[in-house]
């Protein structure tokens, strides 16, 4: 009987939590760019994620930790976390010595190498939607 109520339980726990469009909020880490729309808004709002609270949500703008209410948020979208977009490669070739002439005495052919590095700077990545709105049931027009 008891195993039954748990699985049960357990199976809609689940359920809940696969269609549950805030979970994918919860998985952001701090620091994440974000670009949040607000209902009614025409432009989003440009922000790096702080932390998550069950009303809504805690962003930085402009260095000022701003709250914006869950109600309030129509969707948002994040930068995926990468490692670096700088890459670094570094190249060494050696030369070996060949006949050039006569030498002084007492020196030795001695192998000389050339050493080059480069950076690269690559794009940010493109945001992906990581929350949406889910439109609420409209409420039947009142009868006259």
């Amino acid at each position: 009987m008891y195993r039954t109520i748990l699985v049960l339980f357990l199976t809609t726990l689940a359920a809940f939590a696969a269609t549950d469009p805030w979970a994918k909020v919860k998985d952001l880490k701090t620091g994440q760019d974000l670009r949040i729309y607000k209902i009614g808004a025409k432009q989003p709002i440009l922000a790096k994620f702080d932390e998550l609270t069950d009303s809504g949500l805690v962003v930085i703008i402009k260095n000022e930790q701003v709250g914006i209410d869950r109600d309030d948020i129509d969707r948002i979208d994040a930068r995926p976390d990468k490692d670096s977009r700088v890459s670094k490669e570094s190249r060494t070739t050696t030369e070996l010595p060949g006949p050039v002439g006569p030498r002084p005495a007492g020196t030795a052919d001695v192998p000389g190498s050339t050493t080059s590095s480069t950076v690269s700077v690559g794009s940010k990545p493109d945001f992906e939607n990581v929350y949406r709105r889910t439109p609420v049931a409209a409420e039947p027009a009142p009868k006259k």
